[in-house]
C-alpha cells in the first residue's frame, strides 16, 4: 500500500489519486454505466456489494468470511445489474466492499478509537452514534461477532481509503447526477441495498421492502408515495423509512428542490438470495420484475411532473 494522500481541494499540484482498490492492482474502486442516449432520468446506485477484497485487509480481519458476508448487501448489484439493462437507467455499482470503506457514511463518521494517533482531520472529531455502534465509515463490530479487526489502522490508510475510493464514488455520483438533470430537467437516485429479514410486529407480516428518504427529505413526498404504492402493487409488503431512512448518499445527493430526487430501496435478503443467503435464489427473477417496474413507474411519474413544472413556468 503507498503512503499518504493529499486530501481533494489541497494544495496546487497535488495529485489526483486513481480510483481503484487499495492493495487490488488496479481494480477500479466502482463502474458508471451512463450511455449518452439515456432512455429515462434514474440513476440506480450499488454501494454495498462490493466483493473485491484486497488480501492485507482480510488478513486483518478476525473472521472475514462471516463478517464480510454480513456487511455485505450481498449480490443486491445482480439485482441492480438486471434492472438497468431492462429499463435503460444509468447504475453506479461500487466493487470496492464496505469492510475497506463504506460509502453510505461521511467522511466524518468514524469511530476514531480505531485510528493511531495523529488522527486525520482536527482532532475535536467525535463519533457518531451509529460509528460508536460499529457501524462507522469503517466497521468496526457486528452484533454477535464482536470487533472485526486486528489492530488499529494508520491515518494515512483512512485518508487512502477516503482519496482512492469514498470521494471519487460521490464526485462520479454528484456529476452524473446533474448530467441526467441538465438533460431532463430532473433525475432520480435509487440507492439500492438490502437487508436481513425484519422480525413481524404485532399479528401484521413483517415488511420485505423499505423505501426510505429521509423523512421526506431527499425525495419529494407524492413521489416516495407512488414507490410504496408500486411495491405493494407487486405484492411486497413496503415500509416507510422505518427502520432504514436512508443515509449519508441521501443526504448528500438528495436536493428535491433543485429537481435532484433521492430515495433508498432495501430489499430483503430472502427475497432473491438462497436459503443460506450467500448465492442468486429462485426468486431473483420475481425481484428484478418488481424493481423494474417501480423504475418505470417513478420515471412516468418523474418525467409528468417535470413537465408539468415546464408548463407551469412557461405560463
Amino acid at each position: 500500500m503507498t503512503g499518504f494522500l493529499p486530501a481533494a481541494g489541497g494544495s496546487p499540484g497535488a495529485v489526483t489519486p486513481p480510483a481503484t482498490i487499495p492493495g487490488m492492482d488496479g481494480q477500479p474502486a466502482f463502474t458508471l454505466d451512463m450511455p449518452a442516449d439515456l432512455p429515462l432520468p434514474i440513476l440506480i446506485a450499488v454501494p454495498h456489494a462490493g466483493r473485491h477484497y484486497p488480501p492485507e485487509l482480510t488478513a486483518r480481519m478476525r473472521s472475514p468470511a462471516v463478517a464480510s458476508l454480513r456487511l455485505e448487501d450481498r449480490l443486491v448489484d445482480l439485482v441492480g445489474r438486471a434492472v438497468a439493462r431492462r429499463t435503460g437507467a444509468a447504475l453506479l455499482v461500487a466493487h470496492a466492499p464496505r469492510a475497506l470503506v463504506d460509502l453510505n457514511r461521511g467522511p466524518a463518521d468514524m469511530d476514531w478509537d480505531m485510528v493511531a494517533r495523529p488522527w486525520p482531520g482536527p482532532p475535536q472529531h467525535v463519533a457518531s452514534s451509529r460509528a460508536r455502534s460499529g457501524l462507522g465509515l469503517v466497521p468496526r463490530r457486528l452484533s454477535g461477532l464482536g470487533e472485526l479487526w486486528r489492530g488499529q489502522l494508520a491515518a494515512w490508510e483512512v485518508e487512502e481509503r477516503l482519496a482512492r475510493v469514498h470521494r471519487p464514488y460521490h464526485q462520479a455520483l454528484g456529476s452524473a447526477l446533474a448530467r441526467m438533470r441538465a438533460q431532463w430537467g430532473t433525475v432520480l437516485l435509487l440507492d439500492l441495498h438490502s437487508m436481513p429479514p425484519l422480525s413481524p410486529r404485532g399479528l401484521s407480516d413483517a415488511a420485505d421492502c423499505v423505501i426510505g428518504d429521509r423523512f421526506g427529505a431527499s425525495c419529494a413526498p407524492e413521489l416516495a408515495a407512488v414507490a410504496i404504492e408500486q411495491l405493494a402493487r407487486c405484492g411486497r409488503r413496503p415500509a416507510h423509512n422505518r427502520p432504514y431512512a436512508g443515509g449519508y448518499v441521501l443526504d448528500r445527493h438528495g436536493a428535491p428542490v433543485r429537481h435532484i430526487q433521492a430515495v433508498q430501496l432495501e430489499l430483503c435478503r430472502t427475497a432473491y438470495l438462497d436459503s443460506r443467503l450467500q448465492d442468486a435464489g429462485p426468486g431473483l427473477p420475481r425481484v428484478v420484475d418488481d424493481v423494474a417496474a417501480l423504475v418505470q413507474r417513478l420515471a412516468t411519474e418523474l418525467t409528468a411532473s417535470a413537465a408539468r413544472t415546464a408548463q407551469i413556468a412557461a405560463e
